[in-house]
C-alpha cells in the first residue's frame, strides 16, 4: 500500500506493540502494509484498518477477533482515564480502539499518544 499511516496512529501502534514477543513482532511487520480505512466519528481517534494480506504475513494469534495488545493510560497526575486496545482479525491488524473509563469525557488518540510518549502506561 502506497499510503503511510497518519503519525498519530503510527506512534500509538509503535508504543503499544513495543513488547518483543512473536505476536507484536509479526504485527509490527504488517505496519508498512496497513492503511486507515476509517476513523470513529465521536472524536476518540479509534481507527479501522485495511491490510494488504498478499504482502503481509499473518500474526500467530487465534483466527477470530483478538485483543493482541493493550495499554492502560496514566495521566501526568497518576489517574487512569482509559486504555488503548489493538485488535486483530484472522491474524491481521484490524483496528485500534481508544477507550474511556470515566465520565470525564472521551480519551482521545492525541491524549493517548501524549501519555504513551511520556511513558505514562500502567500495567495491563
Amino acid at each position: 500500500m502506497a499510503e503511510s499511516l497518519p503519525a498519530d496512529v503510527a506512534d500509538v501502534l509503535d508504543a503499544v506493540l513495543a513488547v518483543d514477543d512473536p505476536v507484536h513482532l509479526a504485527l509490527r511487520r504488517q505496519l508498512p502494509h496497513l492503511r486507515v480505512r476509517e476513523r470513529c466519528t465521536c472524536g476518540c481517534g479509534t481507527a479501522y484498518f485495511d491490510v494488504d494480506t498478499n504482502a503481509a504475513a499473518r500474526a500467530p494469534v487465534d483466527a477470530g477477533t483478538v485483543v493482541a495488545a493493550e495499554a492502560t493510560l496514566v495521566t501526568e497526575s497518576g489517574e487512569c482515564p482509559g486504555e488503548v486496545l489493538v485488535f486483530t482479525q484472522g491474524g491481521y491488524l484490524s483496528w485500534l480502539e481508544v477507550c474511556s473509563w470515566s465520565d470525564g469525557g472521551p480519551v482521545t488518540l492525541a491524549a493517548a499518544r501524549r501519555w504513551l510518549r511520556a511513558g505514562n502506561e500502567g500495567p495491563t
